[in-house]
């Protein structure tokens, strides 16, 4: 299935039944690592709002919830700067802290993440995260622990992912079709 966003053109990639029992599998792994634990989950606004939502539908421990938001793209491009447009606002002291993004793929995001969870002097912190660029990240993290799905350096939209603003609703992931005539 193929669907054009502002002149742009994506073909499905992951469809929303791989999300949904993929997503599922990463829960019971957060259940099972933190059963004894009162862990806080921190999403990074806009894009992880739906996978972030469908996880924590299956966690069944007690837990906490909060989000920063951070803006780091103009359009498809990845700037260097990452802007924070909602700060942390809970504490983190002695806390076990899973960060939930949508996609890590220059990883100036998640740096700038762990850096602002890090100043709170949290016990453990894991990155939990739909998908993963490896092959464009460019930083070393070590505690990038829950991955969704691999993929290659590929823009992408859908499930919370955007391009100018739309298509974050879409119910599944699509990538942008190059070359095409």
């Amino acid at each position: 299935m193929k669907i054009t966003i502002d002149q742009k053109n994506f073909e499905l990639m992951i469809d929303y039944h791989q999300i949904k029992k993929r997503t599922r599998l990463i829960s019971i792994q957060l259940n099972v690592t933190y059963e004894n634990q009162y862990p806080v989950f921190i999403g990074v606004l806009n894009g992880c709002f739906m996978f972030m939502a469908d996880l924590m539908k299956h966690i069944t421990i007690p837990c906490e919830i909060s989000f920063v938001k951070l803006a780091s793209y103009n359009g498809t491009v990845q700037q260097s700067q990452v802007n924070e447009l909602i700060g942390l606002e809970t504490d983190l002291k002695d806390r076990e802290v899973v960060i939930v993004e949508d996609i890590i793929d220059s990883g100036n995001s998640l740096k700038h993440t762990l850096d602002l969870v890090n100043a709170h002097q949290p016990a453990s912190v894991a990155v939990c995260t739909l998908l993963l660029k490896p092959g464009a990240v460019l930083h070393q993290f070590d505690n990038i622990a829950y991955v969704g799905f691999e993929i290659a350096n590929d823009f992408v939209v859908g499930y919370g992912l955007d391009y100018n603003g739309a298509g974050r609703t879409l119910p599944a992931v699509y990538r942008e079709l190059k070359n095409e005539k």
